[in-house]
C-alpha cells in the first residue's frame, strides 16, 4: 500500500469589499484571464503549505494560459491574505489561500469583515491531519512522559504551534485544559520555523500538521499522538487522542477564495482550472511528500463548510475560555 493510499485510509473522518463597476467586470470576465493572477499564501515560503500551493499554481498556470504567481503573507493567524481581498477588485486576478484559523477570528479579534459572507469561495484543495511531536533529543518518548513531566513542573512545558489561534494552538490548549495542565503556548510563523525550534530544544513539544511525519521517519522526531479518529497507517504505533482518553479530534481543510462580488463566470473558470490542477500527478506527488490529502469541495460546498466551521469554532472557543 502506498503512503498516500495509507494516509487516505487513516483520515477517512475526515466587510466592505471593492466591487468595481458591473459593466467593466462583465467585459473583463469574458476573456478571463488576460494577464497574470496573484495567489496570496498565508504561510512562509519553503514550508509544506507554500510548496504545495506553488505546485498547484504552476499547474493552474498551464490550464489558464497565464502565470499564477504566489506571494507569501504569513502572520496574524493566517488572516492576511483574506484581509487583503477586502480592498481588492473582484476581477479574479487576486486570490487567497484561506486557512481554517480565519473562521475563529470573529470570536477572538475585532474583525470588521465576515469570513463567510465577505469572500467568494472557489474550491477547497487539500487539508492536514495533526499530531504532536518532540525531538528525539528531548528524552520524551511518549505522550504519557509529556503529561508526567508537565504535572511535575507546572507552567514549564512549552508547546510550539504554527500561530496564535491556528488549529494546532487552539487544540493543544483544549488538550491542556482537559488534562488540567499549566503549559506555555509558543507561536511560530509556520512549520519550518516550528520544526527548527523543536529540534533545537527551544520548545519541548510541537503541535503541527502531518507534514512533520518525514521528521519522524528520519528518526529526528518522536510522534506523541495524532488527532484523527483512527491511527494513521503512516504512524501505526502512535495513539489517537481518543485512545489516550481525550475526546478530541481535529483536521484542517483549506482552499482558495477571491474578493466578494466575483463574477460567476470567472468563479467557474477558476474553479475548473484549479480542479484540473489538483488532478495532475505533480500536485498529487507534492501532497504525498508532506502527508497531505487532496480534499476537494466545489464552490457551494466549500462555502457551506465555512459556515459550519464558524459554528464549530465558536463553540470550541467558548468552551476553552480565556486559556487560549
Amino acid at each position: 500500500m502506498s503512503r498516500r493510499t495509507a494516509l487516505q485510509a487513516g483520515v477517512s473522518a475526515v466587510a466592505g469589499s471593492w466591487l468595481g463597476t458591473a459593466p467593466s467586470l462583465a467585459q473583463a470576465s469574458k476573456a478571463f484571464p488576460t494577464r497574470a493572477i496573484k495567489l496570496v499564501v498565508a504561510f512562509p515560503a519553503g514550508g509544506p503549505t507554500d510548496l504545495t500551493m506553488r505546485q498547484l499554481a504552476e499547474n493552474a498556470s498551464k490550464v489558464l494560459g497565464q502565470p499564477v504567481i504566489v506571494e507569501n503573507r504569513p502572520g496574524a493567524s493566517g488572516s492576511l491574505p483574506a484581509a487583503q481581498l477586502q480592498s481588492t477588485q473582484a476581477d479574479g486576478y487576486t486570490l487567497a489561500q484561506l486557512p481554517m484559523s480565519v473562521m475563529r477570528l470573529p470570536f477572538t479579534t475585532g474583525l470588521k469583515w465576515n469570513p463567510v459572507e465577505d469572500l467568494s469561495y472557489i474550491l477547497n484543495v487539500t487539508g492536514y491531519a495533526f499530531c504532536m511531536v518532540a525531538s528525539t533529543q528531548s528524552g520524551l518518548k511518549s505522550w504519557q512522559d509529556v503529561v508526567a513531566w508537565a504535572k511535575a513542573h507546572p507552567g514549564k512545558l512549552t508547546i510550539g504551534n504554527t500561530g496564535t489561534y491556528t488549529s494546532p494552538h487552539v487544540t493543544s490548549a483544549i488538550i491542556a485544559q482537559q488534562l488540567g495542565l499549566e503549559v506555555v503556548h509558543v507561536p511560530y510563523k509556520g512549520s519550518a520555523e516550528l520544526m527548527r525550534a523543536t529540534m533545537s530544544g527551544e520548545v519541548m513539544v510541537a503541535a503541527d500538521t502531518s507534514a512533520v511525519i518525514p521528521y519522524v521517519d528520519q528518526g529526528r522526531m518522536v510522534a506523541l499522538n495524532v488527532w484523527t479518529e483512527k491511527r494513521l497507517p503512516t504512524l501505526p504505533k502512535t495513539p489517537t487522542l481518543i485512545e489516550l482518553g481525550l475526546p478530541t479530534t481535529q483536521y484542517s481543510p483549506f482552499g482558495l477564495v477571491a474578493p466578494k462580488g466575483l463574477p460567476k463566470d470567472v468563479q467557474a473558470r477558476l474553479h475548473d482550472a484549479f480542479k484540473q490542477a489538483m488532478e495532475m500527478e505533480s500536485y498529487q506527488a507534492m501532497l504525498q511528500r508532506f502527508e497531505m490529502l487532496p480534499i476537494y469541495m466545489d464552490s457551494a460546498r466549500y462555502k457551506q463548510f465555512a459556515q459550519e466551521s464558524t459554528v464549530k469554532e465558536k463553540a470550541a472557543l467558548a468552551k476553552l475560555g480565556p486559556q487560549a
